[in-house]
This record gives structure tokens, sequence and C-alpha cells, in this order.
């Protein structure tokens, strides 16, 4: 049998990043997609020092012919799908009565419809692997606040397409679930936090511990934590594990 294969989207930084690499040491090959190749170079490297073997795949999943493509290059490459593991997709926080239409539709456009159409593209290949999807959402999700809007709704949209993925993949012997990461320290939350602390006078450091401690946990995530999780997902150990959406958060969700 050809060894296993996983594609891994938004894997130039953050949690794809972390996920692609987590993978590489369960799985002999891993396709990677982001916007730019030249991003993806690091993400490439640190899966060939793994063991792994590394297919770097530019496409912005936005445009209707990306996932298609994404998929016949890996299958073409490798033969096989084993497992989709969809990260694409960062919502830019915006205030629910200052967004427009145009802001709302790029927030959908990847997070939500990229990985809709990479999944279903995807989809035969699964069938016959018996294959594993996860796509990732946010704890925002469970509480969604007005300043946040398109954050939580994308996020709420993506868990529900997981669980009507996952009704299907019952029939057709996919696994699907959902991810909700709370706050995790990424390069893009970083980059907030750098304001955050600035506009309060403090440092980086205490900046972080303020921060945390307004979203009642005792830290940030990191993105390596939720890469194991999804390893997790995808794993056999996880099989009779399908249409669940697992909360990662530290706690900052006060829901059961």
């Amino acid at each position: 049998m050809s060894a296993a294969t996983v594609i891994v989207t938004g894997a130039s930084r953050g949690i794809g990043r972390a996920a692609a690499i987590r993978l590489a040491r369960d799985f002999a090959q891993v396709a990677i997609v982001a916007r730019s190749a030249e991003s993806l170079a690091e993400t490439a490297a640190r899966i060939r020092e793994a063991g792994a073997e590394a297919l770097v795949l530019s496409g912005d999943l936005r445009e209707p012919e990306a996932a298609r493509r994404v998929v016949a290059r890996t299958l073409e490459r490798f033969g096989r799908v084993d497992a989709l593991v969809n990260v694409a997709g960062a919502v830019a926080p915006a205030d629910l009565f200052s967004m427009s239409d145009e802001e709302w539709d790029d927030g959908l456009a990847l997070k939500l419809h990229g990985a809709r159409r990479l999944t279903i593209a995807a989809w035969d290949a699964l069938k016959q692997s018996r294959g594993a999807v996860v796509l990732t959402s946010g704890a925002t999700a469970l509480a969604p606040k007005a300043a946040m809007a398109a954050v939580g709704t994308v996020n709420a949209a993506v868990n529900a397409l997981a669980k009507a993925f996952s009704e299907r993949g019952v029939v057709d012997g996919v696994q699907v679930n959902s991810v909700l990461p709370g706050p995790v320290l990424t390069d893009r939350r970083r980059a907030m936090l750098v304001k955050y602390a600035q506009a309060r006078g403090l440092t980086m450091e205490d900046g972080m511990l303020r921060y945390a401690a307004e979203a009642g946990i005792s830290r940030l995530g990191q993105p390596e934590e939720v890469g194991d999780l999804i390893a997790f997902l995808v794993s056999p150990a996880a099989r009779w594990m399908t249409g669940a959406a697992v909360r990662m958060d530290g706690g900052e969700v006060g829901s059961v």
C-alpha cells in the first residue's frame, strides 16, 4: 500500500504549520497549502526534517477552482488522501455595527467556503482510504461577541458544516470533526498583543498576563498544543469519534 498522505491548509504559520509538522510524524507524505509558496518553505523544511515528504501547493482557496487543483496535484504526486486538515481562514475582528458586506463576505470566503469546497473535492479520495477530516473553527463560536461578530459567526458556521459532513461521513466511511481553539499565541495574536500592551503601558510579558486574566485563563495556548489535538483526531485512536466539536481554550468559554 502507498504511504499515507495528509493535506493541511493554512500551513505557512500558526496552527496550520504546527499541525503539519506534528502530522509529519504520523504520515509519510504531507501536502501543505497556503497562498504563497515562499511562505511555506520553513514548514516544508521542518516536515522533511521529521522524515516525511512535503508537497508545497500555493493557491488561494477563496477561488472556486483552487480546491480541485490542490486535490488533483496531491493525487498526481501521492496517489491517495488519508486525511484533510482545514486550518486556513483567519477572520478579522470587527464590530457588528461597522462591518461592510465586503468584510462579511471575505470572512466567509476562505474559512467556510474554502474548507467546504476542499472537503468536497477530497471526498472521493477520503472514501477510498476511509480517511478523516478536521475543520478548525474557534471557541468564539460558542460565545459570540459584538466586537468580534464575524469571527464568532463564521466559526459557528464551520462547526455546523463539520457536523453536516460527519453525517454523510457515517455512510461513506469518512470521519469528520471540528476543533475550537481559544486564544492561541500565533503571529497574528502576538501582533495584537503588542498593541494591547502598548495601549496600557505594559511590557509584552505583563500584557500577556493581563490579557489571559481578562479572558479567564491561566495562559495563552501554543499552536503545537492544537496541532497535537488535530493529530489525535485523525489518528486510529479516535476513529469512533465523529461529528464532535472539540474545544481547547484553557477554560475561556464558561458554558459546559
